[in-house]
């Protein structure tokens, strides 16, 4: 099971130099120009987590595999791009196709970059983008309602019902509120395909100066996003590349600690962006290789099962379920099985975080 999170904001705010540190290559052209990214370029991020390396250790494996994370590099929005400005009607359907969205806002100054609106202004940025969005949804969804009114006239059961859905929605993006603001069903907001409705990271992007305090545009950015019931975090897009050049753990440990900071900002996104997903890792060990797997939290037994090999859920007898505390603290699994801590867990066991593994099955 894939996850994807779509790097998206104006031209020239960092979205491609974001890009090229989180993957650790040069496969999206940073350019000084809007559309230098004609296609969505896709990288695969393995997710920051200590624990792998712990299970690993007791279990003696002799590889690890951590999970992970699909980025796609969009090219940059600009207004009037729900009405096909710039490559809008390309760019829109490419987050259509994500599962979350990552907005670069530009909360830094340079004279030598250009910016598309002449000035910076992250909240201002994140509100075209926004509007844009949202106009693309209100579009889609007045296209959607126009037959679904003519039919529930009728007294088609499941056109009224369809409508009952739209209607409040369509009521918000009038109103320039983003679709998921509007409580629903999880299956209907499926249903709808909606923009607005992904989750939303905003990543504020510095120069080296403003790392570690960040600055009054990301402040502003950050009470912006609380207000929304969003997210945001401050990187420089310039460190993370440059630390991305380092091969050596140490080196990059070392570079950060001469910045001021004690973590990677790449860190922090990919982490954020887990959690904006609601996703969860369970792992797997033995002597030949641990794992981390990706499930949404809530994901029930069989089918985390399932993520494995489909005869995992389809033959599921129970899962052999670990904490990682108790994995730690008993020195893996023989140790968590002797002292009890090993349980028994069937169909109806919901996965939680850090949990350790081993599915039984017969097919």
């Amino acid at each position: 099971m894939g996850f994807s999170c779509g790097i998206v904001g104006l031209p020239n705010v960092g979205k491609s130099t974001l890009f090229n540190a989180l993957t650790a290559t040069q496969a999206a052209e940073a350019a000084n120009y809007p559309f230098c990214t004609i296609e969505p370029n896709v990288g695969r991020v393995a997710v920051p987590d200590d624990r792998l390396d712990r299970v690993a250790a007791l279990a003696g494996s002799a590889r690890t595999q951590p999970t992970q994370l699909d980025f796609v590099d969009i090219a940059g929005l600009v207004r009037g791009a729900s009405k096909g400005e710039g490559l809008g009607n390309q760019f829109l359907a490419h987050i259509r196709e994500v599962d979350a969205v990552v907005q670069v806002l530009r909360c830094f100054a340079d004279d030598n970059v250009a910016h598309v609106e002449e000035a910076v202004d992250a909240p201002r940025d994140a509100a075209i983008v926004a509007t844009e969005l949202m106009l693309a949804d209100l579009e889609s969804l007045e296209r959607r309602a126009l037959p679904l009114t003519k039919k529930a006239h009728t007294g088609e059961r499941d056109a009224k019902a369809e409508l009952a859905l739209i209607e409040p929605v369509l009521e918000a993006l009038r109103q320039g509120r983003p679709a998921r603001t509007v409580a629903r069903p999880t299956g209907g907001k499926r249903g709808l395909h909606l923009l607005t409705d992904k989750p939303m990271l905003y990543v504020c992007n510095v120069d080296e100066a403003d790392a570690v305090a960040g600055n009054a545009q990301t402040e502003a950015v950050a009470a912006m996003a609380a207000a929304e019931g969003a997210a945001s975090v401050v990187i420089s897009a310039q460190i993370e590349a440059e630390v991305a050049l380092l091969s050596d753990a140490g080196e990059r440990c070392e570079y950060l600690a001469q910045m001021g900071l004690d973590v990677s900002g790449l860190d922090r996104v990919v982490r954020a962006g887990y959690g904006l997903l609601h996703l969860i890792t369970f792992f797997t060990a033995n002597g030949t290789e641990a794992r981390a797997w990706t499930v949404r939290r809530g994901t029930l037994a069989p089918g985390a099962g399932g993520t494995i090999h489909g005869d995992f859920e389809r033959g599921f007898i129970c899962a052999e379920t670990i904490t990682f505390d108790d994995y730690v603290a008993c020195g893996g699994e023989a140790g968590a099985r002797d002292a009890g801590k090993m349980r028994h867990e069937g169909r109806d066991y919901a996965v939680a975080d850090g949990d350790v593994i081993r599915f039984r099955f017969n097919v």
